[in-house]
Order: C-alpha cells, then sequence, then structure tokens
C-alpha cells in the first residue's frame, strides 16, 4: 500500500539517538552510529519523532510500505520486556481541562477579531496577494487559537495568519510555505504550535520553508500547552 512514513537522511543524522527514543513504536533504533527505519510496520506515520531530532534529517514520504501493525509492535514490546503502552497519539488521548469558574460573571468588552485576510488555511492561500507585501507572517496549528485564550490579541494583531493542521491534512506543508516565502516581502514568521508531538510537523515544514527560500528573515516557534499556557 501507499502510505505516508518517515524517511531518515543518513547524511544529516548525528547519532543523538533523540529520535528512537522518542519512537515509542521501536520503529528507530541506532545502526552503526546511525538512526534507522528498522521496520515499516512499527512506524505509525504520525511523526513524534519529528520534533525530537535537532538536525532535520527526519521527514515525511509517500511510499509503498506494509501497513503500520499495532499488534506486531505489541508482540515487539512483550519480547523485550517494555511496557504494552496502547498506541495512541498523544494529541488524540481524551482528557478534561478542568477550570475554575468565578465567583461571579465579570462583563468584558468584546473583543474585535485581528484576522486581517481571507482565507486563512495554508492549503487554500495563494501563494502571492497584497497582503503577504510586508506582512509579518503568523503560522499556526489549527487547534491553538482555541487552546490559548487571548490568542487574537497576543498573536493574530497586526499579522497575516496562516493555520494548519499536519496531522489531518496529511501534507507537505514545506513547498507552498517555501513559495510564499519566496515570492513576497515577508518581515518576520511567528509558528504557534501545540505541545502534542504531530504538531511537530508545522514546525519542521517551516524550517524547511526558511531554509529553502533562501532569504534570511527573523523567526521564532511558541509552544502551549493543551491547557492553554505559553511553554517556551
Amino acid at each position: 500500500m501507499i502510505r505516508k512514513i518517515i524517511q531518515i537522511d543518513e547524511e544529516k543524522c548525528n547519532g543523538c539517538g533523540l529520535c528512537a527514543e522518542a519512537c515509542h513504536e521501536g520503529a528507530i533504533g541506532m545502526v552503526n552510529g546511525k538512526a534507522k527505519l528498522l521496520r515499516d510496520d512499527y512506524c505509525d506515520g504520525l511523526g513524534a519523532c519529528l520534533p525530537s531530532c535537532p538536525t532535520g534529517a527526519i521527514s515525511f514520504v509517500e511510499r509503498e510500505a506494509d501497513a503500520f501493525d499495532e499488534a506486531a509492535v505489541l508482540e515487539n514490546k512483550r519480547k523485550t520486556g517494555q511496557p504494552p503502552v496502547p498506541h495512541m497519539c498523544p494529541g488524540s488521548q481524551a482528557r478534561s481541562l478542568n477550570r475554575a469558574r468565578p465567583a461571579e460573571p465579570v462583563a468584558q468588552a468584546e473583543v474585535p477579531s485581528q484576522l486581517r485576510q481571507w482565507p486563512v488555511q495554508i492549503k487554500l492561500v495563494p501563494v502571492s496577494a497584497p497582503y503577504f507585501d510586508g506582512a509579518n507572517l503568523l503560522i499556526a496549528a489549527d487547534c491553538a487559537a482555541y487552546a490559548y485564550g487571548n490568542f487574537h490579541r497576543d498573536f493574530m494583531r497586526g499579522k497575516i495568519t496562516l493555520v494548519g493542521c499536519p496531522k489531518l491534512d496529511g501534507v507537505d506543508y514545506s513547498e507552498k510555505l517555501t513559495e510564499i516565502l519566496r515570492r513576497n516581502d515577508i518581515k518576520s514568521v511567528t509558528v504557534a504550535r501545540m505541545e502534542v508531538p504531530c504538531c511537530g510537523g508545522i514546525e519542521m515544514a517551516v524550517k524547511a520553508a526558511l531554509q529553502k527560500s533562501g532569504k534570511f528573515i527573523p523567526w521564532q516557534v511558541v509552544t502551549i500547552s493543551t491547557d492553554g499556557q505559553i511553554l517556551d
């Protein structure tokens, strides 16, 4: 079957082993000081290993590969003495976020939208548009605006906003983002991502686009926790 799966660039790999530690399924191992994809059917294609790689050696490809086999993963964990953790992306785990209710309703002024253009989805925006000229660009994970209460005020104000979810869209954003950066006078880039591993895909796409654009553009990454706190 043709499916999304990771690939590891051996020349970029520095042998740190962080990706092997991040891979809960045991798909990645260290061979002769380099990270290797040991078995296709152990790789779930969610990319929890991507954010851990300090050199950008790991990327997604679509190719002929065996389907992910959760039973084989669990059997391997049993043989190697690892605890059998049910397969689930941290970004999909159900949880309740308990928040204290205010004692009395507090009257608040209406918060105006800070959205400055349409469309906002990375898949839908054109690669060239007048609003990109001289823009400070915000590239945000879909969930970020729901997790962080003051997202419009603290992140979107004064910026052109693009949003996406690499896990749900199943595409490589880097090519389109590269063209946006190449064709327009972008002044800065801010990435707002969630803490879950699969959200690392949007950060990696922006890094790749910045490198391929051939431009020096100031950029930063802000990580938001699932309970709405800024982590870095």
